[in-house]
């Protein structure tokens, strides 16, 4: 057989700019010079934030013409640099203390490097190759960690919000197996799903796209340490079949977003187990305590869940994104699967060719699995698990030095690394409390010295400290609460005088 011949054409300017090997020079040229341009702005932030307001970012980014192209790296670097890079929010800072953002480890970020270069896409075997097994194995490792069995399987997703979304599908589709369509339309709106007052707002979500009824979600309230409570479980279970109206789901959460906090996994299972409901945890947060050394035992109860998700750039300190759904019966997720014939026809599933597309709810995927396969080959799972221990650590020490400081109040204490507090010394109006709390957050981050968080529990206005650096030592802790304190003082101190009643923002 003869190759076809190529003629030589004329490069266009356009071809320059393509991977291949002729431009392996730039490309390393332009990787290094990004990478450079990351690395000093690290080097010299003096704090997680700048404080820059929308309104002062907005014009200099709407002022940019994206007809009219630079034309030179360098220059496009420069541009990056000040509508992005100089006010970016640097989550590798020890008083970046806000939400569920990690700092990433080096590992990882080599697989980011990679995976984007050769940009593998995770649908089919013949986009992948070893991407895929190596997904696959990774899925069954922390399977495995989790305790599922040996019929366990799942697959990488963007987040915890789509594995959530995933999982409850395929606990939709075994509620509703063997029915008609007539059937499945009547049966529909008597499905419900039970979760914690304290559980993440995906679950609300995840019904309103999955077609339930807008009062799908049945909420259980939590007990004084912010966990839900398996009798209430239980006893919603037995109301709604009173009614007529079908479980198809519990939702139990391992950390929750705003208290850290643990459901009792293994006495829900057990409602679930007696009650024939499918278990779904949201261990989003807490899948780091997998790895852990000391703190494993905490997750105890996982193993009996139908489902979990985990999102590795929570608490194994990867990149966004990094996140997977898993379940004990790799059959379910065949609910997901649809076969088509110019990407995995069925056909291909009889002749042991491993399309990952047929698990997942996504096509075309990034080959995010790398980063984690890096981490773990270079520093290993205890490694990780000595990090997330570190930073539970500092979260204890935090919660009780706030909780011994009169100047703040502290609500329960987390099982990982969060710590809801507010300023309120002796004698402030709760009304007072609440707007100077909200002026002091906002205050700090103007300043850009650190990054809190807040929330409302009961009614009521709270900061929260999500510590997931373990940089963050107890003198960064002790400054934070310091400047939230000066903020917040001088709002109560200026509101009192002036008579001001009306919360700020």
């Amino acid at each position: 057989m003869t190759l076809p011949v190529h003629t030589a054409t004329p490069p266009s300017a356009a071809r320059a700019h393509l991977l291949h090997e002729g431009t392996v020079d730039d490309y390393r040229a332009a990787v290094t010079a990004g990478a450079d341009r990351v690395a000093r702005r690290i080097a010299t932030a003096t704090g997680p934030f700048t404080g820059v307001r929308p309104e002062q970012l907005a014009p200099l980014v709407a002022a940019i013409d994206l007809d009219r192209p630079l034309r030179d790296t360098t220059a496009a670097l420069n541009e990056l640099d000040e509508v992005y890079l100089r006010d970016a929010v640097w989550f590798h800072h020890p008083r970046y203390l806000a939400h569920l953002n990690c700092p990433v480890v080096i590992p990882a970020l080599l697989g980011e490097a990679v995976l984007s270069a050769v940009n593998s896409s995770m649908d089919t075997w013949d986009q992948s190759a070893g991407a895929t097994l190596i997904e696959r194995r990774l899925i069954d490792w922390t399977a495995a960690r989790i305790g599922l069995g040996p019929a366990a399987d799942g697959v990488f997703t963007s987040g915890g919000t789509q594995s959530n979304l995933h999982a409850l599908l395929l606990a939709r589709e075994e509620a509703l197996a063997g029915a008609g369509p007539t059937d499945r339309r009547i049966l529909l709106p008597h499905l419900r799903i039970v979760t914690s007052a304290a559980g993440h707002f995906s679950v609300q979500k995840a019904a309103k796209l999955l077609g339930l009824a807008p009062e799908a979600v049945v909420v259980v309230q939590t007990g004084p340490d912010r966990r839900m409570r398996p009798g209430a479980v239980a006893h919603e279970i037995s109301r709604c079949r009173r009614a007529g109206l079908t479980v198809l789901a519990v939702v139990a959460t391992a950390g929750t977003t705003d208290f850290g906090t643990i459901d009792p996994l293994d006495e829900i299972a057990e409602v679930c187990a007696t009650s024939g409901v499918w278990l779904h945890v949201d261990a989003a947060y807490g899948c780091g305590l997998l790895v852990s050394p000391t703190r494993r035992h905490l997750l105890d109860g996982i193993e009996r869940a139908d489902s979990v998700t985990v999102d590795y750039h929570k608490s194994f300190f990867q990149p966004v994104s990094s996140s997977a759904v898993l379940v004990r019966d790799r059959r379910t997720l065949r609910h997901a699967t649809w076969h088509a014939d110019y990407l995995n026809p069925a056909r291909m599933v009889s002749e042991g060719i491993p399309n990952q597309v047929d698990k997942s709810l996504q096509t075309t995927r990034r080959f995010d699995a790398l980063k984690l396969w890096l981490t773990l080959r270079v520093m290993g799972p205890d490694a990780i698990g000595e990090l997330f221990d570190e930073v539970c650590d500092r979260a204890a020490q935090a919660w009780q030095m706030a909780g011994a400081d009169p100047r703040f109040e502290v609500l329960t204490p987390s099982a990982l690394s969060t710590v809801v507090f507010r300023w309120r010394p002796a004698g402030t109006p709760a009304h007072l409390a609440d707007a100077a709390n909200l002026h002091a957050r906002s205050a700090l981050a103007a300043s850009g010295l650190a990054v809190v968080a807040g929330t409302r529990v009961d009614g009521r206005q709270y900061l929260k400290f999500t510590v997931l650096n373990p940089r963050t030592s107890i003198d960064d802790v002790a400054y934070v609460l310091d400047l939230i304190a000066e903020h917040a003082g001088r709002y109560a101190h200026t509101a009192s005088t002036l008579d001001l009643s009306c919360p700020v923002g």
